[in-house]
């Protein structure tokens, strides 16, 4: 490979980096993702700890993206891990739906006004057995 390949190859990766990097942040300043988060959890103080969490959360993922790392630590140290990680997309998504507004708009589309509990309950649940089914049958086989 010459060096100017190489260059090339470097540019590439580093603008393709900046526009995902650019639209990720975009995307939480333009819909107050974090501040929205902090509002719900009731944990305003903390805002500053949300946004650095986010911000080493994508740069840890980039470097494992990278590096394909092997962590060698007890199954039962990952069963909290997963699920603080569950907690914080949950969280994350949540927000996000609140902020734009999708479940009341999706529920008075498909006629079920004033059943938006149990519409609630039945994303939830679906999303548990699901996430138990793709464990049990695609990670435990």
């Amino acid at each position: 490979m010459t060096i100017i390949k190489v260059i090339e190859v470097i540019f590439i990766g580093l603008s393709s980096g900046l526009a995902v990097g650019s639209g990720f942040v975009a995307f939480l300043s333009v819909l107050g993702i974090i501040p929205r988060l902090t509002q719900l959890s009731k944990t305003m103080k903390m805002i500053h700890w949300y946004e650095w969490a986010v911000v080493i959360g994508a740069v840890t993922g980039i470097l494992a993206s990278l590096r394909d790392p092997v962590l060698g630590i007890s199954a039962y140290f990952l069963i909290p891990l997963g699920i603080n990680d569950g907690i914080f997309v949950g969280m994350l998504a949540a927000a996000l739906t609140e902020v734009l507004n999708v479940l009341p708009i999706l529920t008075k589309r498909i006629g079920m006004e004033g059943k938006l509990i149990a519409f609630l309950m039945a994303i939830v649940f679906g999303k548990i057995f699901g996430s138990i089914f793709q464990w049990v049958y695609f990670i435990h086989q």
